[in-house]
């Protein structure tokens, strides 16, 4: 079982409350964990990720583990801690000005 944390405004447009889990057949990759959001949550595509490119939206970013995952390729495996379901996979909005 993944584990997803969505920033506040994604869990209300998804309607959701905590965190999402998700069952994954397979590798965990961003993309399969992407994939798998848009498809339980239609109102989330184009939030995260453009639906033509299907690229990271410039303002969002994955982490997981203490570490910046959003520069990854998206079909590189995620990390065994969030695999097995004992850290879970963060989308963050980031924070932007001066």
């Amino acid at each position: 079982m993944i584990r997803v944390v969505l920033p506040a405004h994604l869990r209300k447009l998804a309607g959701v409350a905590g965190e999402v889990e998700l069952e994954l057949p397979g590798a965990i990759t961003q993309r399969t964990v992407l994939d798998e959001l848009e498809t339980r949550f239609p109102a989330l595509r184009g939030t995260i990720r453009d639906q033509q490119t299907l690229r990271r939206r410039p303002f969002v970013r994955f982490f997981a583990c203490e570490e910046d995952l959003s520069h990854e390729a998206p079909d590189a495996p995620l990390p065994a801690e969030v695999v097995r379901g004992q850290e879970p996979f963060l989308v963050i909005g980031a924070m932007a000005g001066g």
